[in-house]
């Protein structure tokens, strides 16, 4: 059974917009007294929030597809649809948030802290809100958008201020439950920590946490072992502690070469850029296991070398707890000098990120097809209008025409080579499709036309007065012609009959 979850991938689904209400208000003695359909509700949002009580992302494990509320739809009268329920995911502290494609979208290092990660759609206009001066009775609303729906992926990294490596069975987990009260699994096989087990320790007046990172072996940065999968857990720590094992049985082992490969992972493994490498940060050496006494002569046996090297040495043994008083304080002192160092700096003025908008709101692509070019309209304002138009009206689509062609959509087609006829196509993939014809001009608001019509988009083929006449007039043109040939020939065979006689 599945017990801690550091990596899961989020299938969210964000609120659809509500649609805009079409709708004409009625008084006494004014049976058409001007337009009052309200806007449709905005889609709920999906939001990630900091949460320092959360510890684990199990619960996304199991349920990873989550969905916000809709927004209502407009009403008439001027009321507007209710806003859709927004979705608040609590994650835990140190959660770095992915896009699908593996892009970082923000590190949740704060308590509180908020991040959209799947925007609502935007509720429809309704046509009180679409009238004008020109347009005083609207005969249609804007369509809701729908709200963002695909994959994010959440990868937590443990936050904690020390972190204890070594080798699997090293007594990490005995020396976590030693200094604090935290009480993870122990035992006398190798990997019995499965995952990072977090404690709580006080050294006078400084308390700090120390995270219990499973046992590293040789080629754990490449992936051998449990290593690769929770070296992660120890880039945001402050000091590492090397726990060596002086009681070992195994052939070929002493805490000298078990502190090289140690130190050869951590150089090996890449820090995310702007943080301090793993081995440049402050690191102490604890001698574990010193109540034997073969291990307390090992031991006093490798200190002079060790603290040859700059290492600040400990021997400490989690069975009768000599040695964790020093231990624990000296880490308070390190905590605290980076904390007051840290606090020292100068705090970095808050920047406030406003999306900017592109020096094009559009672009078109012209893509070749079995029937000839395929002009394709890329840019956010042209796909939202479309997911925003009723193509079962015809006033909605002239009102849509109107848009694009003061966009600008017009003169690029025709610089882009489109001629009358030419397939173009709104959005990425099927996208919207259209037969272009440029005669669509933005006239709407001074065209005469019932409520939810557009005369440019009449497609009658009934004959005018004038066509008639016409048409009646080259008739009786051709019945003419044919009866003076008829007669020419009656009259040239008449005179044959003469002269044959």
């Amino acid at each position: 059974m599945v017990t801690f979850v550091d990596r899961v991938t989020l299938h969210l689904r964000a609120g659809k917009g509500g649609n805009g209400c079409v709708s004409v208000r009625r008084e006494k003695f004014k049976p058409l007294a001007g337009p009052d359909g309200g806007n449709g509700g905005h889609g709920g949002e999906v939001v990630l929030v900091a949460d320092p009580q959360v510890t684990t992302l199990l619960s996304y494990h199991h349920s990873p597809h989550r969905a916000a509320g809709n927004g209502g739809f407009g009403m008439g009268d001027n009321r507007s649809g209710a806003a859709g329920e927004s979705l608040d995911l609590p994650v835990p502290l140190g959660t770095v948030v992915k896009s699908a494609d593996g892009d970082v979208l923000a590190d949740m290092l704060t308590p509180g802290m908020r991040v959209v990660v799947a925007p609502g759609g935007i509720g429809g206009l309704g046509n009180a809100s679409l009238a004008n001066p020109k347009r005083k009775a609207p005969g249609f609303a804007l369509l809701g958008t729908p709200g963002w729906e695909g994959d994010v992926q959440l990868e937590l990294k443990t936050v904690a201020d020390v972190a204890l490596v070594g080798y699997p069975s090293a007594g990490k987990s005995s020396l976590i439950a030693a200094v604090s009260a935290a009480r993870p699994k122990i035992a006398d096989y190798p990997f019995t920590t499965l995952h990072p087990n977090l404690g709580v320790v006080e050294a006078g007046d400084v308390r700090f946490t120390v995270a219990d990172v499973p046992g590293l072996i040789e080629g754990a940065s490449e992936g051998r072992g449990l290593g690769l999968e929770f070296l992660r857990h120890v880039e945001r720590c402050t000091a590492l502690v090397h726990v060596l094992d002086c009681a070992t049985l195994e052939p070929g082992r002493d805490p000298l070469s078990d502190l090289d490969v140690i130190l050869a992972e951590l150089g090996a493994y890449p820090v995310p850029e702007g943080q301090v490498p793993l081995l440049e940060r402050p690191q102490v050496v604890a001698l574990n296991k010193v109540d034997v006494p073969e291990a307390k002569d090992l031991a006093d046996l490798v200190r002079p070398e060790l603290e040859a090297r700059g290492f600040r040495v400990f021997e400490i043994s989690t069975v009768s707890h000599a040695g964790l008083r020093q231990l624990t304080f000296a880490l308070g002192e390190i905590v605290a000098e980076h904390r007051a160092v840290a606090a020292a700096e100068p705090v970095a003025e808050r920047v406030v990120i406003r999306p900017k908008g592109s020096e094009a709101e559009f672009s078109i692509r012209v893509e070749g097809g079995s029937y000839g070019d395929i002009y394709r309209i890329l840019g956010a304002k042209p796909v939202r209008w479309v997911q925003q138009t009723d193509f079962q009206n015809e006033e909605a689509v002239g009102y849509l025409a109107d848009r694009l062609e003061k966009l600008g959509v017009e003169d690029a087609l025709y610089r882009a080579g489109a001629v009358a006829g030419a397939t173009v196509v709104i959005g990425e993939g099927d996208g919207i499709v259209f037969d272009w014809q440029p005669a669509l001009s933005s006239a709407a608001e001074l065209m005469t036309a019932p409520r939810g019509t557009d005369p440019r988009l009449d497609q009658s083929t009934r004959r005018t007065t004038s066509q008639r006449r016409e048409r009646y007039h080259e008739r009786m043109d051709a019945k003419a012609e044919a009866r003076a040939e008829l007669e020419a020939e009656r009259l040239a065979t008449l005179a044959d009959e003469d002269d044959q006689k």
